[in-house]
């Protein structure tokens, strides 16, 4: 009597197991779609430190020396030296078509 209940108890067990591996509470699908999202983040992460990484040279740029200081002034500001000629050339763009 005992020599089917033992194997019966046990094909139970691994039921059970297999359907919470399956279905149940954080299960194997659940745990795809995280290291997924995970992946995502670290990308995400490594666009934003090198964003970081390049302000912080623009920064110390900006602090240590007048040429950054210059160019940014050019070319955001639009500012020019003494005695120097500023030449905007403006293409037509119906000209291209």
């Amino acid at each position: 009597m005992i020599r089917w209940k033992l194997p019966f108890i046990l094909l139970l067990v691994l039921g059970y197991l297999q359907y919470s591996l399956w279905y149940g509470k954080n299960n194997f699908y659940d745990y795809q779609e995280n290291v997924q999202m995970l992946e995502n983040l670290r990308k995400e992460n490594d666009k934003l430190k090198a964003r970081n990484e390049q302000m912080f040279a623009e920064v110390d740029d900006l602090q240590k020396g007048y040429e950054a200081i210059e160019e940014r002034a050019r070319s955001h500001l639009g500012m020019v030296k003494p005695d120097e000629y500023f030449y905007r050339i403006i293409i037509d763009s119906k000209a291209k078509q």
